[in-house]
This record gives structure tokens, sequence and C-alpha cells, in this order.
């Protein structure tokens, strides 16, 4: 964790790590530092990253609600998904579901989607939007805002977080779920340069966390 300070930490296969070192993560990512406690005395090494997990959806990785080859009994399903404990996911603000590539996406000629050379030039421009809102704080990014902070100095358009306080009280989120969803939307107004997160930009961080559809596009530059 510490190696990948100011970097990014990739967990691959992540189901097949033991359930202690995936608990491990969960303090330096709310914290951002680590502790070793030893007899000889204690150390803190700094251990602020950016976490992406990779897992199959089964054993085998070939299941899907779509039907496939999986043979994987439900049980198994259930017992493998639930590895990655609730208070391990909860700390993980964006949950993405890849679709099997097919043939023709294989086999096409020429580019697809945007050039990395974009992507970066939009990620630039949200990134100076945020320092200037920031400029005079403790805090550079979006993800350094404590979620107190970020809800009592910088407020979302009226109205906009109605539904994510709708979900945080049928208990689909919890209170760090609602903090977390709303700086991933301060974010989305970032990429797209509003002001201020609106009920559209709610509405995809929403969908980026639990997975569910709202009726938003996934692609970040289609809502520009």
């Amino acid at each position: 964790m510490s190696l990948a300070h100011r970097g990014v930490l990739f967990l691959d296969e992540t189901p097949e790590f033991g359930s202690h070192a995936l608990d491990a993560l969960r303090q330096p990512l709310e914290a951002g530092h680590v502790v070793i406690a030893r007899s000889s005395g204690v150390v803190r090494f700094p251990a602020k990253f950016l976490m992406v997990l990779a897992a199959n959806p089964c054993p085998c990785g070939r299941y899907s609600p779509k039907g496939t080859l999986c043979e994987c009994p439900p049980s198994s399903i259930r017992r493998y998904q639930a590895r990655l404990s609730g208070p391990l996911l909860d700390r993980v603000d964006l949950r993405v579901e890849a679709e099997r590539v097919t043939r023709a996406e294989l086999t096409a000629e020429g580019a697809r989607g945007e050039s990395t050379a974009t992507v970066a030039d939009r990620v630039r421009a949200a990134r100076e939007r945020a320092a200037r809102r920031l400029a005079g704080t403790p805090w550079r990014t979006n993800s350094d805002v404590p979620g107190r902070e970020l809800r009592n100095r910088w407020h979302a358009a009226p109205g906009a977080m109605d539904e994510a306080e709708r979900s945080l009280e049928r208990g689909v989120l919890s209170a760090r779920g609602l903090d977390r969803v709303l700086r991933v939307a301060w974010t989305v107004a970032d990429l797209v340069g509003r002001d201020r997160p609106d009920a559209r930009d709610v509405a995809l961080a929403l969908q980026l966390r639990t997975g569910v559809p709202r009726g938003v596009p996934m692609a970040i530059g289609a809502l520009t």
C-alpha cells in the first residue's frame, strides 16, 4: 500500500486474496496511511492511493445473467462474491461491469473511442477547475475533501441530492456512501464543466456506485 502512495494499487482476481489482506485495505483508504505495530515499536507509512479491484463474477469466470457456459452452482457463486466484504465495497466509488468482447470488436480495424490525449485534456481541465474551487483550503482535489466539509461548504444544485438521500433512508447507501456519491458527482460536474453538480451528475454517481441503471449515459463525454 505504501509503495502505491500517490499512485494506483491494482488488485487482479481480487476474490482470490485472503480476507485479512483485503480488510487491511479499509483503514488506509480512509486515513491515507498505514500503521505497522511490532513489539519494538510502531511505524507509520504514507499510503494515499487509488485502489482498482478486478474480479470475475464467479470462480470459472463465465457467469452472465444472459446465460453462458458457466456451470458454477449458485451457492458457489454466492460464496465467491461474498469474499469481497460489505465494508470494503462501501469504500469503492465506481463499480463497472465489463461486457464480454465480441469477435467483431476484436477483428474491427481502426481506433475505437476517444484517444488518450483527448481524455487527458478533459481530466486536466477538471483538476484545474477543482483546484480553483479549493484555493485557500488545505485540499487540492475532490478526493481530499472530508465528507462533512463537502456537504457544508460546497452545495449541489437544489434538489440534486434528493434521490441519493432517499437511497440513504432506504438503506441502499451508508452515510459514507452518500458522501462518496456527492464527491463523485462533483468530479462529474468538473469533467463536463458545470459550476456544481445537478441531478444528472448525482444520478450518474449513483449509477456508478450501485450498478443500477438510472437512465443516464455512462460515458462522461456524452454528458457535454
